[in-house]
């Protein structure tokens, strides 16, 4: 190695050293060499469609837009001669480009060398990789990515690409040793690509001022967080106390952005980087517990000391406990009856009822073929009858017979046992002297006798009060 070569890699790798930070650029340790990622310039918007199979329609894909791709990799070793004789050694890896694609650039990298002079080469290496690879790959918004089943020896280019590249118009695209596919299968493709750009714009935002719309005080992207889908920024302290309260409250599925009348939902990895550890497991196990009973197949065990989780099959209203083995039914939560019409509990009659009044005519079909006609317009009509009696008639004291009062004093005789009560407080009166009741001065119904309805004193006697038995 000539001392000049020797000073002209060295100038080289050390103005690169200066120019670029690690991730971009990183030099070996124990030779003259190193490594280069190179990272393109996209436009806004940029999309990207991934094509598992051959036979996939473009209708059928998902668009993904991305704001960074995978870089390219350039591995480069300094030959003793270089850039007096001889070029550097290097391989060109990617983890979606094509080899053919890879080739081709690594044509254009030798023609860079050789238009250049015999000068240091890797800066304009560099250039060409991150401002032109692009255009002459002819890639642009959609990227459609595809299986490579030939072994990516299937030429992409167009004849006047290949006239550009020295090669026939029938030509198939060379593959060169150096162009390296590296990712370690097809499937990986786009997670590959996916977590490369999060992590990207994870990085981009860390390093960038925002003001909290919840404080608005201005903080570093670190001390930070935002919303995938909107994009709106807090601050990480202003979003963890909003997170827990809403953990607290149970309300796991209102984790949405503070912005009014923004839908954007914080993703469990979010909350999960803000709060607690137990916080966190609270989250989880509500989140679970709630996404369960939206599910129209899954059910609960109905025994309290069990409350497993079933599976229903489809169209059946039968579970059975993988825990306890129980059969039930998972409309009424009672043993499985069957086509039998479902049981109805008598704390679940009321909500029956409102149910099936306030539905459509389509709604109370179902609830007639789940429950039974008779079994609904018998609980309707005893409800009915329930609500009535409770706003029209009082209980016995002694026996508890219902009493409606049609018109009379207070003083009120049950036709079930005979019994003298207070139709004011249902207080039991003696039979000797029903009436001092009315008249005595420390009793809560004193002058209290006509109290509520309009006499006619000439027509006034003992047997005008009109008790009637329900």
């Amino acid at each position: 190695m000539s001392s000049r070569d020797s000073e002209e890699q060295e100038d080289e790798l050390l103005a690169l050293a200066s120019i670029y930070d690690e991730d971009e650029f990183k030099r070996a340790e124990s030779s003259q060499g190193g490594e280069i990622n190179v990272c393109l310039e996209l436009p806004s918007s940029f999309k990207i469609f991934v094509y598992g199979d051959e036979k996939q329609n473009k209708e059928d894909l998902i668009e993904y837009v991305v704001s960074f791709l995978p870089p390219l990799v350039l591995n480069f070793q300094h030959p003793p001669d270089y850039p007096s004789c001889s070029p550097p050694k290097y391989t060109l890896s990617c983890k979606w480009l094509f080899r053919a694609q890879l080739s081709a650039l690594c044509t254009s990298l030798d023609k860079i060398w050789k238009d250049g002079g015999n000068c240091v080469v890797l800066f304009s290496w560099m250039q060409f990789l991150k401002e032109d690879t692009l255009s002459f790959l002819c890639i642009e918004s959609p990227l459609e990515i595809r299986r490579d089943v030939k072994g990516t020896s299937e030429c992409i280019f167009s004849k006047g690409k290949k006239k550009e590249l020295g090669l026939p118009d029938n030509a198939e695209c060379p593959l060169d040793p150096r162009a390296i596919r590296d990712v370690a299968s097809w499937g990986s493709v786009l997670r590959e690509i996916l977590d490369f750009d999060q992590k990207q714009q994870q990085q981009t935002f860390n390093g960038k001022a925002f003001t909290c719309g919840v404080c608005f005080a201005e903080k570093l992207g670190t001390d930070c967080t935002y919303f995938k889908e909107c994009k709106h920024v807090y601050c990480r302290a202003c979003m963890k106390e909003y997170f827990e309260i809403q953990i607290r409250d149970g309300n796991v599925q209102c984790l949405n952005c503070p912005e009014p009348e923004c839908a954007s939902i914080a993703t469990p990895a979010q909350v999960k980087e803000l709060v607690e550890e137990e916080m966190f497991a609270r989250y989880d196990r509500l989140l679970l517990q709630s996404t369960l009973d939206l599910m129209s197949d899954v059910a609960y065990c109905p025994r309290s000391v069990c409350r497993s989780v079933v599976l229903l099959e489809p169209g059946s209203s039968m579970g059975v406990c993988p825990g306890c083995r129980y059969a039930f039914c998972a409309l009424c939560e009672m043993a499985y009856h069957g086509i039998s019409p479902c049981k109805i509990k008598s704390e679940k009659l009321t909500e029956l009822r409102n149910e099936y009044l306030a539905s459509d005519e389509s709604g109370k079909k179902l609830l007639e073929k789940t429950y039974g006609r008779r079994v609904i317009e018998k609980a309707v009509e005893e409800l009915c009858s329930q609500d009535w009696l409770e706003k029209n008639s009082k209980p016995c004291p002694r026996c508890g017979t219902n009493i409606q009062k049609m018109n009379g004093c207070n003083k009120m005789t049950c036709t079930g046992c005979k019994h003298y009560f207070c139709w004011l407080c249902t207080c039991p009166l003696p039979r000797l002297d029903p009436y001092g009741h009315f008249s005595n001065s420390a009793s809560p119904c004193f002058n209290g006798l006509f109290q509520g309805i309009e006499v006619d004193e000439d027509l006034l006697s003992d047997e005008d009060d009109e008790d009637i038995f329900l």
